[in-house]
């Protein structure tokens, strides 16, 4: 029975979820498997995996062969190197503690440069908010100014309508006092 690491796909339309499991090749890609070895969310940035590398270096060892993106993720979490080292280890080439502890200062480098990422990524974000909100107050500033001055062109217009009709009625009101004592 040829043996897989593959992915299998899980989530709604548009929103994968991925499975890592150990299955019959000839299986269908979402039917029965032989184990669960782990998760990869590829809509995540950067992309959640949980491997289980131990179980998946077993497989490896037992002569599973994984798919190429299943191979990525696989090399990405540091399993297909753990395999490379413990072939290392049979062949006597380097000894059991060697072989931990280079996988151990790999893993740390990695850790190092995930963490960097996730740094760059929320300073990033960080400096999209602050442009957005520098934007928006300028937006709002130019508002403020338009209104204001929209306010004071009614204002004055108002003050000429005003002054308009006052001379208006000045007129009337000095003839209106010259027809009384005419009258008189």
């Amino acid at each position: 029975m040829p043996v897989r690491i593959r992915l299998q796909r899980h989530g709604r339309k548009g929103k994968p979820f991925y499975w890592i499991v150990a299955a019959d090749s000839r299986s269908k890609r979402d039917g029965k498997f032989l184990e669960k070895l782990g998760t990869y969310n590829p809509t995540a940035n950067p992309a959640q995996i949980d491997l289980d590398v131990d179980g998946s270096v077993k497989w490896l060892r037992n002569g599973a062969q994984p798919t190429e993106t299943a191979k990525r993720i696989l090399s990405y979490k540091g399993a297909m190197l753990k395999h490379h080292l413990l072939k290392g280890v049979d062949k006597g080439a380097l000894s059991e503690d060697e072989a931990i502890k280079k996988f151990e200062a790999w893993l740390e480098e990695k850790d190092a440069k995930v963490s960097s990422k996730k740094e760059d990524l929320a300073k990033a974000e960080e400096e999209a908010k602050a442009k957005a909100l520098e934007a928006e107050k300028e937006v709002n500033e130019k508002r403020k100014a338009a209104a204001a001055e929209a306010e004071a062109e009614l204002h004055a217009a108002e003050t000429a309508a005003e002054e308009t009709t006052a001379e208006a009625e000045e007129p009337a009101a000095e003839g209106g006092e010259e027809t009384k004592e005419a009258e008189a």
